[in-house]
């Protein structure tokens, strides 16, 4: 651990507990910055919790070590769907490395020219180093780095339901923002907004959600990053990219510029209750195979469904390969599928598959193939 983060550490040890809940976060850009105006002093100072305005000095220890290292990131030549012609978007990043800033993907992808400000005003130019759209992250290399802007940890510890955490950004272009809260959910896999594709390992919370948080960092009351805020819904349930996740896909975007991630070549469904009934299946749990790719790393190694048939309306696949275990990790949906082949897979492995087929358990090797970027 170097010295700024060493001495970060330390600050948040000093600041005692009592500690208070409630957290926000976010998603896509896009809003001029006539609203920004407000001082990161004011801001920090007051939470509004449960309806009730406190001041929490725990909160604000953990705000103060850190906001230096939080930035505003402002994209140029984005396609503004109002006018049919060029705009600007903004989201949020953090420091990463002595000159690295990660962010979300869909924030700077199809855009231009990237600048950050910090919150001491700084301006800096940028280049895009690299993006995945798989994880929704994305490095940006920085022309300056203030000395104050020390860069943050990612937490080596997948974070626990009703966890305390804070999400720092820039929602609306109201720079240096705070919001608190807990980890409502994790392991999601959410869909990704306009893409046949999810997000694997997310982390979900209660937070408020607000266009320009995103990419973005979501701490415990360490200062770690636990997740790169990414998307809302609406009704309390925010997400973020998880730390474990984050680790595994930043340095390679640093290093190559993309990340390879696994692909098994299947589309699937969790064995829910209805799907266990007309199957034939003793328990509701494990993966169904409705399809498998042809051409794709599954074809010839897993049977799809073979025909679908419907239930209270609902299409239920009849006849796939249920797949209960991958390298010694038990899946029970889909949301675990997920996450063993994106935190403890890549492109080239062999994948060892315990599965139920025609009655039986069976087992399989598939040998991993890489997901196409088109």
């Amino acid at each position: 651990m170097d010295d700024h983060r060493l001495n970060r550490r330390r600050l948040l040890s000093l600041a005692g507990g009592g500690f208070a809940s409630v957290l926000a976060g976010c998603a896509a850009p896009q809003r001029d910055s006539a609203v920004e105006g407000s001082s990161s002093q004011e801001q920090s100072a007051t939470h509004e919790t449960d309806g009730e305005l406190e001041t929490d000095a725990g909160f604000t220890d953990v705000y103060d070590a850190i906001i230096d290292s939080v930035t505003q990131v402002r994209v140029f030549g984005v396609d503004n769907p109002l006018t049919g012609g060029e705009g600007r978007g903004q989201g949020s990043g953090f420091v990463y490395d002595d000159r690295h800033i990660v962010t979300n993907d869909h924030v700077v992808a199809d855009g231009e020219e990237v600048d950050l400000q910090y919150i001491n005003g700084d301006w800096t130019d940028t280049k895009l180093v690299g993006t995945d759209p798989f994880s929704d992250l994305a490095v940006l290399e920085a022309d300056h780095v203030p000395s104050s802007a020390t860069p943050l940890s990612v937490a080596e510890y997948s974070p626990s339901v009703g966890q305390q955490v804070l999400a720092i950004g820039n929602p609306y272009g109201l720079e240096g923002s705070m919001s608190s809260g807990i980890v409502s959910g994790v392991e999601r896999t959410v869909d990704a907004p306009g893409r046949t594709f999810s997000f694997p390992n997310v982390v979900q919370t209660d937070a408020a959600v607000n266009p320009g948080n995103s990419g973005g960092p979501l701490v415990d009351l360490d200062g770690n990053v636990v997740g790169v805020i990414n998307a809302g819904g609406g009704d309390n349930i925010g997400f973020a990219i998880s730390a474990a996740l984050t680790d595994r896909v930043v340095p390679a975007l640093i290093e190559t510029g993309e990340f390879e991630h696994s692909y098994m070549g299947i589309r699937l469904a969790s064995v829910d209750r209805i799907i266990a009934e007309t199957n034939d299946l003793e328990e509701a749990t494990g993966v169904i195979v409705t399809e498998v790719v042809s051409g794709g790393p599954a074809d010839g190694v897993l049977q799809g469904a073979d025909r679908v048939t419907r239930e209270h309306g609902e299409p239920i696949p009849i006849g796939g390969d249920v797949i209960v275990e991958m390298n010694g990790h038990p899946i029970p949906d889909r949301h675990a599928l997920s996450t063993v082949l994106a935190l403890e897979t890549s492109p080239g492995e062999t994948l060892e598959i315990t599965l139920r087929r025609d009655g039986s358990e069976t087992s399989e090797s598939l040998d991993l193939g890489a997901r196409s970027q088109g």
